[in-house]
Order: C-alpha cells, then structure tokens, then sequence
C-alpha cells in the first residue's frame, strides 16, 4: 500500500515542488486520504491514479477545518466529508473517479434546494455555477480517466518527453524510434487533447474552489 501510495504523488510532487499540504496517508482499510491545494495537482493525481487501474478516486471540494491537524488521517471539515462520499460512488462511476462538493444530489453536488440554490457547509450561499462546475468536473475527469486508462505505454511515454519539452524529434531520438512514431503514438493517444482538457478542468476546480471558500479551502482526495 505504501509503495502504491508513494508512486502515485511523487511525480506531482516532484514536479510541482508544492500542491500536497497533506500527505496521503491510510485512513480505514484500504482508503487514503491527502490534502492537495492546487488545482493542477488534483487533476495530475487523479489521472494518475486511474492509469494504475488501482484506485478509485474521490475528489471533495471545499473547506478543511483550521488549523490543520499535522496528520492527514485527524483532519476534518466540508472537503473530507465530500471525499468521502466522491470515493463511494467513484467505485461504480466511469473511469473511477467522482466529485462532490455542495449543492448537487445525483452527481457531483449535494444539499440543493427546490430553487436549486444552498448553503456551503461553511455557510455561504453558492448555486447553479457550483453546480454546473462540479458536473462538468466530473464528467470531464471520467472522460480523461477512461483515455489514461487506454492509453499504450507506448504513447504514455511519448507524451511524457513531450511534456517535459522534448521535441518529437528528440523523443523519438530517446526512445529509438522514428518522429513519425512518435506523432502518431501522440494523436491515437488523443495527448494533445487530453493535455488541454486536464488544464481546462484545473480551470474549473480553481473557479469552484473560489466560489464555495472564497480561495481558503482545500480539496481532500480519498
């Protein structure tokens, strides 16, 4: 479990050299929980996860009690409670991967009215942008999971040295193979399209994030 835990965020962390304000740790079973701040790192972690095929992934969006315990396992608030219950409907959603945060009830949200307004779990008022936001986030992670996980090894470490500013010229170079190779490793990998989506819903989690905790929270993933 450990190693599982530790291959999981370590290239995130490493890359970023910040986003993980908690470390994933055990929590009951075979559950993890970490603490993650960014946006970016959420995303990165979350696709990560369902390319390994053992994770199912649940992302709460909102606020974590300060100040923050020094154990990720003791922490509580809105964003634990949302991971929580993300994480139980991951394991029977497309890609394993769900969101929950306030105001919707069948998706991504819970807790909404019959104006289709509600209350944050802090108190503030949120509504159908919240709403429309998480429903979007999830659908668009469970798409990108379910391209991770049909991605080729071949083409995953095509878009890796790409990724990291290697030229197709020059990846196709490290990797003994023509660039015509590589280019189309990277199209029937959809790489490019899946890059710019991933950044899209980093986009979404960042304005959701604002709008539910006024940019003070953080987002717990189970």
């Amino acid at each position: 479990m450990a190693a599982l835990i530790e291959g999981l965020v370590d290239q995130e962390e490493n890359e970023s050299g910040r986003g993980i304000v908690r470390p994933f740790q055990r929590t009951a079973g075979d559950e993890v929980q970490g603490v993650v701040d960014r946006a970016e790192i959420v995303v990165g972690i979350a696709l990560s996860a369902a390319r390994s095929g053992h994770w199912s992934v649940g992302i709460g969006v909102g606020q974590v009690r300060q100040p923050l315990p020094a154990e990720t396992r003791a922490g509580a608030g809105p964003a634990f409670e949302y991971a929580r219950i993300a994480v139980e409907r991951a394991k029977h959603s497309p890609g394993r991967v769900a969101v929950a945060g306030p105001v919707t009830t069948g998706g991504a949200t819970d807790s909404t009215d019959s104006t289709g307004s509600a209350d944050s779990p802090t108190g503030a008022p949120v509504g159908d942008e919240v709403s429309e936001l998480l429903e979007g986030i999830e659908a668009s992670l469970q798409l990108l999971a379910e391209l991770e996980h049909r991605r080729s090894e071949d083409g995953q470490e095509a878009g890796r040295l790409v990724d990291a500013g290697r030229t197709q010229r020059e990846a196709a170079r490290e990797l003994g193979v023509t660039q015509q190779a590589v280019s189309s490793r990277l199209r029937t990998g959809m790489w490019g399209e899946s890059r710019r989506l991933a950044s899209v819903v980093s986009g979404m989690l960042e304005r959701v994030d604002r709008l539910v905790d006024g940019g003070g929270g953080s987002r717990g993933q189970g």
